[in-house]
């Protein structure tokens, strides 16, 4: 009696939690980024910021200037959420710019 007790309660838990394989299965897929870590509007994906590596999407242009004062901050929060940031582009220099160098 004492051994199927035991295991229902041991099923029960598995059942209530969740099999572990489906856990890691949610972990993952990526989740893409919908919101302005902002503001918490819809994303412009016209607007974002290229920080560390990352390109994160805003709802407007006044919150660019927030993120890229605090970019670890958004990122955290962000991959916190389970969202899978995408990679910034690289810049392309202009020919006529020559900010980057001296001559």
């Amino acid at each position: 009696m004492k051994k199927i007790f035991t295991t229902l309660l041991v099923l029960s838990a598995l059942l209530i939690q969740g099999f572990p394989a489906q856990a890691e299965e949610k972990k993952a897929e990526p989740k893409a980024q919908t919101t302005c870590p902002v503001m918490g509007g819809k994303i412009n994906k016209a607007q974002y910021a290229d920080v560390k590596g990352k390109r994160i999407y805003v709802c407007c242009a006044g919150c660019i200037a927030k993120i890229k004062a605090d970019p670890d901050k958004y990122i955290k929060q962000l991959e916190s959420e389970g969202i899978t940031l995408d990679k910034a582009e690289k810049k392309k220099m202009d020919a006529m710019d020559h900010s980057g160098h001296n001559h």
